[in-house]
């Protein structure tokens, strides 16, 4: 199922464009526009489902994509870390209701948690660069 206003549903769908870094029969990744840190990519399932807390469960669907985008962006960006998150409703800062998993590869120059939300909207030939090299074409 789908939501119609939905952005991620539309960026599933292809109505929006997105740099999709991978995807699976349950679920797609894609960067960010406004990365947090260089390669952050948002996981998110196929089936519109609000939140980690609202809807389906989906999240062991999700456990592969997590998994292998996870490790991707770690060595095809050369990350020395790596931060996995997800909201749940707007009180805890989530602002696009479709559930998605922050996956933000974190570097040596800005560690810790009090570096690692920093939202930048990124230029188009940035993104362009990120998964080119996630893609190995770099």
């Amino acid at each position: 199922m789908a939501d119609p206003d939905c952005v991620f549903c539309k960026i599933i769908s292809g109505e929006f464009p997105s740099r999709r870094v991978y995807e699976d029969d349950h679920a797609i990744a894609f960067l960010d526009l406004q990365p947090w840190h260089r390669g952050h990519t948002l996981v998110v399932p196929r089936e519109h489902v609000a939140s980690v807390v609202e809807g389906a469960p989906v999240m062991a669907e999700l456990g592969p994509a997590i998994d292998h985008c996870a490790r991707l962006l770690v060595d095809r960006l050369d990350a020395d870390g790596l931060n996995v998150a997800s909201s749940a409703g707007a009180v805890a800062g989530q602002e696009v209701f479709h559930l998605h998993v922050h996956l933000i590869p974190r570097y040596a120059d800005a560690p810790g948690l009090r570096n690692l939300i920093k939202p930048q909207p990124a230029e188009p030939a940035e993104l362009d660069a990120v998964l080119a090299q996630i893609n190995g074409a770099a």
